[in-house]
C-alpha cells in the first residue's frame, strides 16, 4: 500500500497541512494549477496582541490562468519584513528563545523569487524539523493528462500509489467513481479534534501558521499533530 497525497504548495501553511504530508508515503507539489489571489499559495495568518495577522509575499499575476509555478515575488524585502513581524509578536512565546534562529535561516536562505520554490524551502524543511520523513515530489515530475478528478488519478497511479488521502473541500468536486475504477481508494482527512497547546495572545486559534506551532511548544511540536486517516 502507497499513501498518496496531491496538494498545491502553500506559505508557512497550518498543522494540518504537515499532518497531510505525514499521513502519505508520497507528498506531490501540485503547482501546475492556476495561482489563485487571495488564498493561501502566497500567505498565512500568525498570532499578535491585536489579533490574527497576515503575513503575505507580494506577487505578480500577469494573467487569470497564470500557474503558480509562473509566479514570482515583485519585492524582495518581504524576508526581511517576515521575519521582523515574526521575531516581534513572538518574543514571549515559550520556546522563543530556541526555535527563532532557526526560523531567521528559514527565510536568511530563502533566496528565490518563485513563490512555489519558497513554499516548497519553507515547508520541506519544517516537515524535516518536525520529523516528517515523505517524499515531496512535483507534478510536473509525472507529467498532467486533462481532467480535473482524471489527472489526479493519473498522478496516484504513475507514483505507483494505491490509496488517495484528501481534504473534504475536494468532495464537491473530485469523482470517487473514477479513482474505483482504477482501483485506487479515496480516504478524506479529518481534521477534527486537534489539542490546544500553550499558545502567546488569546483566544487560542488553531488554523493559524505552523510556525506558532513551534515558536511555542518547540521540539514538542510534533507531538501536537494527530493522525488524519
Amino acid at each position: 500500500m502507497k499513501k498518496i497525497v496531491i496538494l498545491q504548495s502553500n506559505y508557512i501553511p497550518w498543522k494540518g497541512y504537515f499532518d497531510l504530508i505525514k499521513s502519505a508515503d508520497e507528498f506531490i507539489f501540485y503547482d501546475e494549477v492556476q495561482y489563485t489571489k487571495n488564498d493561501w499559495r502566497n500567505r498565512n495568518k500568525i498570532k499578535s496582541e491585536m489579533g490574527l495577522h497576515w503575513l503575505t509575499i507580494p506577487v505578480k499575476q500577469d494573467f487569470l490562468a497564470q500557474r503558480i509555478l509562473d509566479t514570482k515575488v515583485v519585492d524582495d524585502k518581504w524576508r526581511k519584513k517576515h521575519f521582523q513581524t515574526i521575531r516581534q509578536y513572538y518574543s514571549k512565546a515559550a520556546c522563543f528563545a530556541s526555535e527563532i534562529k532557526f526560523v531567521e535561516e528559514l527565510y536568511s536562505t530563502c533566496l528565490t523569487d518563485s513563490i512555489s520554490e519558497i513554499n516548497y524551502h519553507f515547508i520541506s524543511q519544517i516537515a524535516e524539523r518536525l520529523g516528517i520523513t515523505t517524499k515531496l515530489s512535483w507534478s510536473q515530475d509525472y507529467g498532467l493528462v486533462d481532467g480535473k478528478t482524471e489527472r489526479l488519478v493519473d498522478l496516484v497511479k504513475k507514483a505507483g500509489g494505491t490509496e488517495y488521502i484528501s481534504g473534504l473541500a475536494a468532495k464537491d468536486y473530485l469523482d470517487e467513481t473514477l479513482f474505483d475504477a482504477a482501483g485506487i481508494k479515496v480516504v478524506w482527512a479529518d481534521y477534527s479534534g486537534y489539542p490546544e497547546y500553550p499558545q502567546t495572545h488569546p483566544p487560542f486559534a488553531h488554523g493559524v501558521s505552523i510556525i506558532d506551532l513551534l515558536l511555542n511548544t518547540g521540539y514538542e511540536a510534533g507531538t501536537y499533530l494527530k493522525k488524519l486517516v
